[in-house]
Formats: structure tokens, sequence, C-alpha cells
């Protein structure tokens, strides 16, 4: 992991196609800004972990679904 220290309005770039600007700070949370195509996906890392939870249930359950199938397929 890269450690990086800002200041306000200082920024970090990753590539040449996103950047991150300290914002504010108050006490003792950060406020940052970024700068990214539209097509990238910037999510909240609680955000991020339920969406992949759901994703992961959906495919579980297409999967039990597909079994069941084929338990009914094999009846008939």
């Amino acid at each position: 992991m890269l450690v990086l220290t800002r200041k306000l309005g200082e920024s970090i770039a990753i590539d040449d196609n996103i950047k991150i600007v300290v914002v504010q700070i108050k006490g003792k949370q950060v406020r940052l800004g970024i700068k990214a195509p539209k097509e990238t996906k910037i999510h909240r890392e609680e955000v991020y972990q339920a969406i992949q939870d759901q994703n992961t249930e959906a495919v579980q359950a297409s999967m039990s679904d597909i079994a069941r199938l084929g338990e009914e397929l094999k009846k008939k």
C-alpha cells in the first residue's frame, strides 16, 4: 500500500485520467473530490462490499436454480 501525505487543496494523480483532491479537512474527517471518466466506477468501500455480496448471492441462487432445473429434467 502506498501511503501519501496531502494538504488541503493538494491532489494525487492515478494514471492519466484519475485525480483525487483533498477538498476539506474537518476534525478526523477528510473530504475527497475524485475526477475520473464517467465509465469509472467509484464507490465507498461499504457500498462496494454490499454490491459484491449481492452479486455473490445472485450467482449462488442462479446455480441452485440450474441444479434444481437439472433434477426436474432428469425426472421427465
